[in-house]
């Protein structure tokens, strides 16, 4: 057993053999982070989805959106908690691994890179190509050509600095979300359709009504996805315990007041039918003006993919980094670049497997598996403020989740609610995804074996706080 001190140490002195990561992020560039990650595709087609199945209810789409902004905000804060408390590289992989063990920690990290993160990133790489088919005529070999190219771009742009790679990201998050408001204002300016009330609203039963709020829900999350990217980056973060609450607060807040805005935008144009019946809502909302506007649509979901895909190499590879850190996934990942100062082995290699799955377009059945399982890990990383607030309460904490523990802990139930229900109305395909996640489990005992006996910890969470404190 090793006491924090030896455990610092031993990072200490393999990160002096290894380079640091450069401290390059501030405020606007988390805030941007987290915005830019959340707005990709979903916002642009889920509105229509979500109302089919609460009967066509507006009030019940809204709360819906609000319902998931506030979900998504109750975790924001429990993990503002954790990444001002604990600012490294890997953010969730790091609260689970202290707190649950090593483990947990490594499915966690095994599932994101050859799963969620990797094949999100080859996902909004096929939608950038085909929306680009909008301007451009391709094939079904040139689309895949072009998502690669994207992908390596993004990859390039990663590996040259964090500090090119946030200002990348901030111009390109900047332009979709101001887009996105003005499109909005547009329509509700010049839509004539009804918003607050429709005669084209369903009469179904409140068991009904309830279980359709509950399939709204997945939708409405999956547009909110991303949000947790950011505290993988906390390694790099200026001043971390100022700026991780500030900026995940505030771009939840935002996030939400922009989502329910564009659903309005889209009902005011379409009216609720036409919303409901429609799976490329944006388009079709902008289409009524102008052939032109459709085009411009299809421009700002371009730069909206694009940049919500470079947020997520830009945040994700750091969880490899830390991984390979700790002797847990390859140890060239853990090597920091001489002279750009980042991980640029983890990012090519989150680029390479994204590139991988694009081109063989495997992404999609994958995800559908997979995606549910984020669920498990983010409760299990809120569940870590718990753990932290017991074994360390002397712990200097910068910022306090406010509402503790309600808030961590309605957070945490929403994401157990979110795994039983696909569970239970999903189960092949729930077994299918659980069985992938844990097919880590060699994997992460072929690795331990290989680390020096000195190094290996067991896995328990009390190992992260010994009697050495």
């Amino acid at each position: 057993m090793r006491s924090p001190s030896e455990t610092t140490n031993s990072e200490t002195t393999r990160g002096a053999n290894e380079g640091q990561l450069s401290r390059a992020l501030r405020f606007k560039d988390l805030f941007f982070l987290v915005v830019g990650t959340v707005i990709g595709s979903g916002i642009f087609l889920v509105p229509g989805g979500v109302l089919r199945s609460v009967g066509n209810s507006v009030p019940l789409a809204i709360a819906a959106w609000m319902v998931g902004g506030v979900l998504s905000l109750m975790g924001a804060l429990t993990y503002g908690e954790l990444s001002a408390m604990m600012p490294k590289a890997g953010g969730i992989y790091v609260f689970i691994r202290d707190c649950f063990g090593r483990l947990p920690a490594f499915l966690f990290g095994w599932t994101l890179f050859f799963v969620i993160s990797s094949g999100s990133v080859a996902a909004l790489a096929a939608a950038f190509s085909n929306y680009l088919g909008e301007f451009l005529s391709l094939s079904v070999v040139a689309a895949k050509a072009i998502s690669v190219l994207m992908i390596v771009i993004i990859g390039g742009v990663n590996v040259r600095g964090t500090r090119a790679s946030a200002n990348l990201q901030n111009v390109t998050t900047t332009i979709k979300a101001s887009a996105l408001v003005i499109m909005a204002a547009a329509l509700l300016w010049f839509g004539r359709a009804p918003v607050v009330h429709s005669a084209t609203t369903q009469t179904l039963s409140l068991g009904a009504y309830a279980s359709g709020f509950g399939l709204a829900m997945i939708s409405v999350l999956w547009a909110y996805e991303g949000w947790h990217y950011v505290t993988f980056s906390a390694g790099e973060a200026v001043n971390p315990q100022r700026d991780f609450p500030i900026a995940l607060l505030s771009a939840s807040a935002v996030l939400i007041a922009i989502y329910v805005f564009v659903n309005l935008g889209y009902m005011a144009a379409l009216g609720v039918e036409g919303v409901a019946n429609s799976n490329r809502v944006a388009a079709m909302a902008v289409s009524l003006f102008s052939p032109m506007a459709a085009k411009l649509v299809a421009l700002t979901i371009l730069i909206s993919v694009f940049s919500a895909s470079n947020s997520v190499v830009l945040t994700s590879s750091r969880v490899y980094y830390a991984m390979a850190k700790d002797g847990l996934f390859f140890e060239r990942l853990a090597r920091v670049h001489p002279r750009f100062k980042t991980p640029a082995f983890s990012v090519i290699a989150t680029t390479i497997w994204a590139a991988i799955l694009a081109a063989s377009g495997k992404f999609e059945q994958l995800l559908t598996y997979v995606i549910f399982v984020g669920w498990i890990f983010y409760a299990i990383g809120a569940a870590s403020v718990f753990v932290y607030r017991i074994q360390r309460p002397n712990e200097k904490r910068p910022y306090k989740v406010p509402g503790y523990p309600w808030t961590p802990a309605i957070f945490i139930l929403a994401g157990v609610a979110m795994t039983a229900n696909t569970i239970i109305a999903q189960p092949v395909r729930a077994a299918v995804g659980l069985g992938i996640v844990l097919a880590g489990a060699p994997a992460y005992f072929i690795w331990r074996a290989r680390r020096p006996q000195v190094d290996i910890v067991a896995d328990r969470p009390q190992t992260e706080f010994s009697a050495g404190r």
